[in-house]
């Protein structure tokens, strides 16, 4: 529940939306939820992990309760006296990992500021990872010109203004990184006109 101006809202579920994106939002697109999965993801299992972000006791409590109630956590207790309890990504939460890397990636090229969170690495050799957009049946990288909506079976091409601000601001290869995956993604956001 939100206050806005001394007045209760309650937050309108997106559940039973005809869209995965707006279900995925339901159970995740709250703020703290995003970080407290980057935090586990990373590592935290404990209440006083997740703290150092900075959100207040009663606002980790229920994020990590409507974590655990939609089965991207488990809660697991690992001392009896007194009860403390551990939180640990499932599969689904795990699952969660390339969005988190995909807003790092964003946040990263368009907004300012410090960032002291951990780099996201290839373990093999070393460089940055990004996220990009893979065709699922041919598993090869798939640039945003490339791509076409479908629905109930009609096919159609991207909003061309889409595609003409993609192009517009764009050189080939910052398209190409921004659709596809490269292991050497660190070009700035291009200079304004």
């Amino acid at each position: 529940m939100q206050v806005t101006k001394g007045i209760a809202v309650r937050r309108a579920s997106l559940a039973q939306l005809p869209c995965p994106i707006a279900r995925s939002l339901d159970l995740v697109g709250e703020w703290w939820s995003l970080l407290i999965v980057r935090d586990a993801l990373f590592g935290a299992c404990h209440f006083d992990d997740f703290k150092t972000t900075g959100i207040a006791d009663n606002i980790l409590a229920a994020r990590l309760r409507r974590l655990v109630d939609a089965g991207i956590l488990n809660r697991r207790l690992y001392q009896v006296r007194p009860e403390r309890y551990e939180y640990v990504l499932t599969r689904k939460g795990t699952e969660l990992a390339p969005v988190v890397a995909a807003l790092r990636q964003w946040g990263t090229r368009w907004t300012e500021g410090d960032d002291q969170t951990p780099r996201l690495l290839h373990a093999v050799c070393g460089h940055d990872v990004s996220v990009g957009v893979l065709c699922a049946s041919c598993d090869r990288s798939v640039a945003m010109p490339e791509i076409v909506r479908s629905l109930d079976g009609v096919e159609s091409p991207l909003d061309q203004r889409v595609i003409d601000e993609m192009s517009a601001s764009s050189t080939p290869r910052e398209l190409l990184a921004t659709s596809s995956i490269t292991d050497d993604y660190h070009e700035q956001p291009p200079e304004a006109g």
